[in-house]
Parts: C-alpha cells; structure tokens; sequence
C-alpha cells in the first residue's frame, strides 16, 4: 500500500503531513535500543566488518573501498605535544587575534582578562581560568564576532614584595624604598614572562603584544585619576579606624586579601566583670549582700586590656543567676543559662529574670583596670548563637564595637603596634608582648590573679589569616584611607539586577559580600604599589591634596611611571602653584605620604584602561568564586562611584581546582598538578606521560566549573581516553570521504537513505543544542552533547550500518554518496562544535580533510551551518519503530550472527505500515533500507500473517505507537517478527548471506565487480 487513504489510517491531511516524511528529528531511544540488544547489534556488524577487511587479502581487496586517510588514529608520547607545537604554527595561532581584529564586521564581543597576580609559576587555577576565557572567545569569533581580549597581570603587592624581601634575607634591611620596588619589579616581570609562555602554549588567542600590567605608568596615571574622582566626590575619606592588621607584613589588610583557617586554635575565657552601679531596674532584683557579675566570653583574651564597655540586647531576656558551686551571682542571658552552666561544668538557680533594656544606665568593673568603669550599652551586633548574651567591647579592636563606641563617645585608643605587640598605653605589665602570644598568656594570668577568669578552654575554629603570610591577623585602629561603600552601595546592588550571572546563585552572593561590607580601606604600609597622592603636614595632622597636585603626580606619573613618588625630591612633586603656597621650595612644610593603594582598588581600575569604546563595559567578566568579594567587586564600586554603571554586563563565576577526592592541592599532600607536566610530561615519562594541550582544555570544558573542580591522573587518564575515542570517530569520517568532492557528488537530502536524513536530523538538533549551551558559557554540556552523539549516535549506530554501502557500493553509487554527503555535514559539524574547546585537533582534522584544497584554519570558516530542510515530521517514527522492531528480532537470537537470518515482519494495516513500507518498496528484500536497518540476510514486510511458515522459526510480538504532528495524530500498531535461518549462503565479498552459492557472489556485488 502507497500513501493512499485507508480505513484504519489518518486522514488525507494527516497523511500529506506525513508524506514530508524524510527530514531529521531527534531520536527518542526505544527500551533496550541502547542497551542489550544495541550491543548484539555492534557484536553482529562489528565481526561482519572485519571479516570483509580480512577478506582483502583474498582475490576481492582491490574491489573494496576501505577508509583511506592519513589522519593518525593515535599520537603516541612526544607526538601529542610536538603535533600541537607543528598545528600552532602551520595553521597561524599567533596570527589568528590580529586577523579576527582586521574583520569588518559589526559586532564585538570583549571579554575583560582579570589579571592574574604576577607572583609564581603558572598553575592548574590558571589553567582552567584562561582555557574557559579562551572557549568563549573562540566562540564568539567564529560566530563573527570581533574579539577584544587583552590579557593582563595584577603585578603590585605585598605577596611579591614579601617574596622579594625572604629571598634577600638581612640584606632587605639595607634596602631602600626604590631598590625594594627595582627587585619587586623584576621578580614580576620574570613571572609574567613564565605566565605568558604557558599561557600561549594552550593555544590561548589574545592580543599578546598589548598586554596590561598594573605597573605600567600610564596605567597607574589612569587609575589615580579614578582615586582623585571619588575623593573629589567624597567617596574617599581618610579616618581612624579599626582595620584587619597583618602583624607578619606590618600593614591593613582588605577583606579579599583574607583566608580562613578553619584549625585555628584560640584560647576561649569566660570572665566575671563585676556590677559597679545596678540600673533602677536591677536594684529591685538583688538585695546587694551577694557580689553581682556580669559574664561575658572572648576567644581574643587580649582585648580585655581595651575593655571599654559590655553590651546587651535590648529585646533579649535576661537572668539573675546563683552558681552552685561558688555561691556567687551572675548576670547572663535567660537563654544561655543552660550552655554557660554546663561550660562551667556547674549549675545555675535563676533568682530572676528581665528585659535587657532594663540594663540602661548600670556600669560594671574592668576586670584589669582597678577603679575604671565600663558602662553597660545597648547594641544590634549582640547575638544568642554563641557566648553569654553579653559582649565584651574593645572600640579599637572590632568593627562593631568601633561602631558602639562612636555611637556613645567611648575612647577608641589602640594599644597595638604595627609588629602585633602592646604598646606603653597598654601598661608595663603588658607592654613589647606579642598580643596573640605572650600578650595572651599575661593577660590570662592577670584574670586568675585578680579573681576575675572563670574558666579557660582551647577552642578550635575559622579565623582570618594573612592571604600570604599564612599567619593571624589582628583587628587594629589606625589612620588609613577608605572608600565610603554606604553611599554608593544601593546603586550598585541596583545595577546588578541588570548584570547575568552565571551560575543564577552568584548574584545572591556577590550582594551578600557587599552588604557585609561597611567600608573598604584601600591604604597599605607598603613600598610596592601606586601611591596614594598626598602630602602630610611635618607637624600637623594635616593633609594636602586637590585637582593641582594630583593632576601633576598623573603627568608625571604617566611619563615615568610611579617610582618617581620615591625619586623625585618633594619639592618636584608639587607644581609650583601649589609650592608656593606651602612654604617654597626651601621650607617645604608638607611630605609625600607613604601609604601606597590595595591592589584591588589597583586591579578594580582596569576597566578604565583596558575597556573599549565611550562605553567601556565588557560583555564578559570570568573569574573564580573568590572574585565576587574581590576583583568583580572592586571594579563594581569604581566604575559606579565614577561613572554609575556596571562595567560587565555578563559575569561567569567558576570554582576552585581541587585535588582527586575535593581536597585542597598542596605539596605535602603530594596532589599538585602542574599544567607543564601536564602537557610535555615529568621526568618518568611512564609515570607522567604527556598528554599535551587538548587533554587540558577538554578536562576544563568537561568539569562542572559552577562548583569546584577537580584534577588527578584518573582524571586527566579519562579526559585523554575520551579523546581517543573521538579521533577514531574522527579518523572513520575523514576515511570514509575520500574520493568524495561535496560540490559535485552531493545528494540532495530528499534523494537519500531515510537513515542518511535521520543523521542528518539528528544533526541539526545536535548544533542548535550546542550553540545554545556555548551561549549559556556551559561547555561542560557541549562536552557531554558530543559524546553521546559520536559514541551512540555515530559509532554504535549510524557507522555499523553503513559500513556495507561506503565499502561495497560502487564509488559513485548514489546510495554510497548519499551516507557519504552525510559524514561530510556530521564531520563538519563536528569540528566545528568541537574546536574552541579543542583547537589542536580541530585544526589537524581540518588539515586532512580530503576535499580541501588549500585547507586554511577552521577557525576562520565561520560556525557551524545547517539546513532548516534537514527537519520533517515522521522521520523520526521511520526509525524509531524499525529499531524496535530490530530490538525484537536481535533479542530473539541473543549472540548470534543477524546476517545469517531472515526476518518477516508483520504490521497490521494502518500508519505505521505505511512509514516501514516506504523503507522497502517489494514485499523481499536483501538490499532495501529496511534491511539494512534489520541487519538480516533479507527482510520481508507483510500486512496480514504469511500463509505458512517453518516449524523452526522465533516469533516476537510488540505494539508501537505513531505520535505525529504534535500528538494531534496518534496511533498504536501492532506488529509480529518471524525469524527464521536463511536459506542463502555468505558471499565472499561482501560476507553478507545473500549468495546463491558459498563461492559466488552475491547479485549486488557481482555488479559491482562486473562494472554494470
């Protein structure tokens, strides 16, 4: 029956509809299809085709068409990174930034490089940062877009000028400012240099021969000019603050410069700070013959000695309590009267309880201090999470307790030094002691002496560690320089509305680290930086800065770069209008200030250099996790307090590498994966074989960079196998299009094998899935898309199929150039899909493709291309019910030959009928694209039960359901499979059981052979 009306089928229209049969859909697996009898089939065909290979040596080799490519199925050792090496300069990478520049095209897509600090060896971070960046750029590109991508370095600091000062030992004391930044300078730039080179040899396409650095003078120039337009706004201020103080580099530390060590070990105390003068309220609850105390708890004992007051919260209940055990009362919070009792290892009889506003007023004993009060005061950091209810305040040494004291006039005066050691204001007892050592222990001791410590405990917890000195920082109060974060924070959290982040949760994230930031001091007390452009009175507590000064230091800053800060004589460094108002040259009265500016306010400034056009916003910011509290948002708060607007529009934030079972990567641990070894091999090279570049590019697109990534030989081993299967994919097609020319031998789509247009559906779901993951930044989905299409699609399926067309059709044979018109679009497809994230090979595939005549880099070919004809209803149906029909008759002959059977299949009249018998048009078959799909030595198709059959056959009975047009046409068939051993016998060709005789050929092979 043709596609004619009949009475159990679809109407006139629906049938039209399904005429269009023949364009690709994307194949919905049948149960099993994939599985079991998936596996026959590869086992039956497999061994087919191995056999016609090995009937080559036979009197028929010369009349198969085998694949013929030079493409290497391997690269063994040394042929991984050298073929990268040859692929890197015969297809132009390092001209490859300028020619996409020269394009005239439109649209850009600027992708801003974080700098990376400039201070050590390159490192898997690295690695996964800049192959991601590269990705996408490589994208964008071939999209047609013109990329701007200049790379750069973050090369100021304490890090580096840490680094330079232990390698020089004692000869760092002798040292000048100057010789300090000479040798900071050169340590850098030998940094950057190892950075680049590494860098390059991914394959990374930048525009290398205009990079940034943030030691650069016309760099440093435009970021001062940002520093004198928030200052002239006031959003800089200068101000006596507590800050995070870095005792081991003697300087203020920014929360991004911050780690925390989660084994840290304190000292815990619950200490007694006796009831000096009881509120109104607390005098009708105690009779005054018991001492009362109030009790508080630190784990930085130290700060006791800066006590200037205890504070409560005003909502919370508290209790008058009596300690079982000493008989003494306290004064806690009514809901740690439980926890605090067992700490003390005693119990507590509530007396009473009240209000914690009823505390206003009272006053109780500085523990250390004989005759010093500390007042009791209301504030909002008091929490119940841990302690007593009651927080001990040291204005000087904490945020919030700064916070109170400015509130409520409290002296905020520091007794800490730069080195972390009390000062003389601390008392002779305390004074040259190390807070956080013996500081701590003298303190301690004190406590016990004035009967004030109750108890003393070790206390493991997270505290915040110098990010390269690897030590405990303090919070100390000092003079320094601020960015007035309030004043532009609604705006920028406003702004963000308007940014994509990727993943969705880190937008979340990045407002939660602004919100938890009350300020931001950009000061350091270090010599390797761009210095902050101020002038300090010789006597008074003065400074000095405006549009003249500042404009000066820009000008010369831009022409000599910023070393001229500490060679210049001061009197150079003012203009002479200004000079002259502050003494002239002879009796100067103001100094160049030594505070130099944080390397995030240095890196946050970037935008203003490298941005182009009079936007200046990048369409892409990349960086890891740790950037949402640094480099994404310090750029965020200069460019809104400047200009008020974000400078990316696009943010993609991935996680941190991670050793094999998510552990952190160190040397004692033995897990540290160098990229270089990575590539080019260690010393053993059987131990640490060379993988090359690629390996490391697919192990960063494959990982779910959202969330933290991880590396080990298992890993990298997996990421090569992968690989490897894709260059046997690669190498069948390349193979199997020789002799093929697209121009002329082509078939048109609807003039092909239904199996040749399904591919070719298939093929164009794959691309629009994989363009649209590149979009979304997930390559880790272009990854996992490819690999199912080239494991399942391709080689389980599609290649085990055609395998007797490409090699026992004639060359020429339309149907042989239909499957052949096919690879050409799936291998071109392919290396397309594939090449940002794998250029090497993507470039070495393109080199032997057989048709091109002079091959140029695939990368300046455009992206991939598809026909909207590729697409029609019914197709899919077509393959997917002949599959399940095959499901049947493979499992009916489990690991046996399907070749060496016959099938009859039974479909009831009705639309699926009809498809099947589009695929064979006689009722017997041996060459029809239905047994071609059965795999059997013949198929015959039949809508009512044949008449009479063997004794010997397998029946299997299946339904299956048409779903067309949407689900507007449904309809279920049932359908018989009879399979029964063939009667033919296997020709010596082509090994299929289609000969009439054992040593003759079959009918279609002896064709081929005579030429007809």
């Amino acid at each position: 029956m043709r596609w004619g009306l009949h009475p159990r089928g679809p109407g006139a229209a629906a049938l039209a509809a399904a005429r269009n049969l023949w364009m690709p859909p994307r194949l919905r697996c049948h149960p099993g299809w994939r599985g079991t009898t998936r596996r026959l089939l590869v086992r039956s065909v497999t061994g087919a085709s191995n056999q016609l290979q090995s009937s080559n040596n036979g009197r028929y080799r010369d009349t198969v068409l085998l694949p013929q490519t030079s493409f290497p199925m391997k690269l063994l050792g040394r042929q991984q990174p050298d073929t990268e090496l040859e692929i890197q300069q015969k297809c132009g990478f390092s001209e490859l930034y300028s020619w996409q520049r020269e394009r005239k095209v439109k649209t850009e897509f600027c992708l801003h490089d974080g700098p990376p600090y400039a201070n050590g060896d390159p490192h898997v971070g690295h690695t996964l940062n800049k192959i991601l960046k590269d990705i996408a750029n490589r994208y964008h590109m071939m999209r047609g877009s013109k990329i701007h991508f200049v790379p750069g370095w973050d090369c100021h600091g304490l890090p580096i000028e840490i680094k330079v000062l232990s390698e020089l030992g004692g000869k760092a004391q002798n040292l000048s400012a100057v010789e300090i930044r000479e040798k900071a300078r050169s340590f850098a730039e030998a940094a950057i240099e190892k950075q680049r080179s590494a860098f390059i040899r991914w394959g990374i396409m930048a525009d290398w021969n205009n990079c940034y650095y943030t030691f650069d003078g016309k760099y440093e120039a435009k970021q001062l000019r940002i520093f004198y337009q928030m200052y002239e706004k006031g959003l800089i201020y200068r101000s006596y603050k507590p800050v995070f103080w870095s005792p081991s580099s003697r300087t203020a530390l920014a929360e991004a410069e911050l780690e925390y060590n989660p084994e840290h070990v304190s000292r815990s105390i619950y200490v007694k700070f006796p009831l000096l003068k009881p509120s109104p309220k607390l005098v009708s609850l105690i009779d005054g013959s018991s001492p009362v105390s109030f009790l508080i708890w630190t784990t930085q004992p130290w700060t006791i000695a800066a006590n200037q007051a205890v504070c409560y919260m005003p909502d919370a209940k508290y209790a008058v309590v009596k300690c079982s055990k000493s008989g003494e009362l306290y004064i806690l919070a009514a809901d740690k009267v439980t926890p605090v009792a067992s700490a003390l290892e005693t119990t507590f009889e509530v007396i009473s309880t009240f209000s914690g506003v009823d505390l206003e007023n009272g006053t109780c004993a500085h523990p250390l201090i004989p005759d010093k009060a500390s007042p009791l005061l209301p504030a909002n950091h008091v929490t119940m999470t841990k302690g007593t209810g009651l927080v001990h305040t040291a204005p000087a040494h904490g945020m919030e307790d700064y916070s109170v004291a400015s509130q409520h006039n409290l002296p905020t005066d520091c007794l800490v030094d730069e080195d972390g050691v009390f000062t003389d204001v601390a008392g002779p007892e305390l004074q040259n002691k190390a807070v956080l050592e013996e500081g701590t222990d003298v303190v301690i001791k004190m406590l016990q002496s004035s009967k004030h410590l109750l108890k003393e405990e070790k206390l493991v917890h997270s505290y915040p560690y110098d990010w390269r000195t690897k030590k405990p920082v303090v919070i100390r109060a000092s003079k320094q320089w601020f960015v007035n974060i309030t004043d532009i924070k609604a705006t920028a959290k406003e702004l963000l509305k308007k940014v994509k982040f990727i993943p969705g949760s880190a937008l979340n994230a990045m407002v939660e680290t602004l919100d938890r930031r009350p300020y931001w001091c950009i000061s350091r007390q270090r010599v390797w930086g761009v210095p902050i452009p101020v002038f300090h009175h010789k006597t008074k507590d003065e400074f000095l800065i405006n549009s003249q000064t500042t404009e000066h230091i820009i000008k010369l800053v831009e022409q000599h770069g910023s070393d001229v800060w500490w060679t210049l004589p001061p009197e150079q460094l003012l203009p002479e209008e200004v000079l002259s108002q502050v003494g002239g040259p002879d009796a100067l009265e103001y100094v160049p200030g030594q505070d130099i500016l944080d390397i995030w306010f240095d890196s946050g400034t970037s935008w203003s250099y490298v941005l182009p056009g009079t936007d200046q916003r990048a369409d892409l910011y990349l960086e890891g996790k740790d950037q949402l509290g640094g480099w994404f948002q310090s750029s965020l708060l200069t460019s809104v307090a400047t200009r008020k607007k974000a400078p990316f529009k696009t943010v993609v934030v991935h996680g941190f590498t991670l050793g094999e079972k998510g552990e952190k990567m160190s040397k004692s641990l033995g897990n540290v994966i160098d990229p270089d070894v990575v590539i080019n091999g260690g010393q053993d090279q059987k131990k640490e074989p060379p993988y090359g570049a690629d390996v490391l590019r697919w192990w960063v697109a494959e990982s779910n960079v959202f969330t933290e990534v991880t590396i080990s030989p298992s890993v990298l081993n997996a990421a090569r196998d992968d690989i490897s299967k894709l260059r046997n994919t690669l190498r069948f097609l390349l193979g199997n299009v020789a002799g093929f020319n697209p121009e002329t031998d082509s078939v048109p789509v609807n003039s092909m094998y239904v199996v040749d247009q399904y591919m070719l559906h298939l093929l164009q779901g794959l691309a629009n899935k994989i363009t649209d993951a590149y979009k979304q930044y997930d390559f880790g989905k272009v990854v996992r898309l490819l690999r199912a299409f080239y494991t399942r699609e391709l080689s389980n399926f599609y290649f085990s199929i055609i395998k007797d067309r490409l090699y026992c059709e004639n060359a020429g044979d339309p149907k042989r150039r239909s499957c052949q018109t096919v690879l050409a679009e799936i291998l071109d497809v392919m290396v397309r899909s594939f090449a940002p994230i794998l250029p090497h090979l993507a470039e070495e595939v393109f080199q032997h493709i057989p048709y091109t005549e002079e091959p140029q880099s695939v990368f300046r070919t455009g992206w991939i291309r598809t026909s909207s004809i590729w697409k029609k209803p019914g197709l899919e149906e077509a393959i997917e019910s002949t599959c399940a029909m095959r499901d049947s008759f493979l499992g009916s002959i489990p690991g046996k030959n399907a070749a060496e059977y016959k099938v009859i299949l039974v479909i009831e009249p009705g639309l699926l009928f009809e498809i099947i018998e589009m695929l064979q048009a006689e009722e017997t078959s041996s060459t029809s694209q239905l047994n071609e799909l059965m795999m059997a030595s013949q198929t015959t198709l039949l809508s009512q039960e044949p008449r009479s059959v063997t004794t010997d056959v397998i029946e299997r009975k299946g339904t299956f359901l048409i779903n067309l047009e949407g689900g507007d046409i449904r309809e279920e068939s049932s359908y018989k499979v009879i399979v029964m051993p063939t009667t033919k016998e296997k020709c010596p060709r082509c090994w299929k059981y289609t000969a009439e005789a054992s040593d003759a050929l079959c009918p279609r092979c002896m064709e081929v052979v005579s030429g007809k």
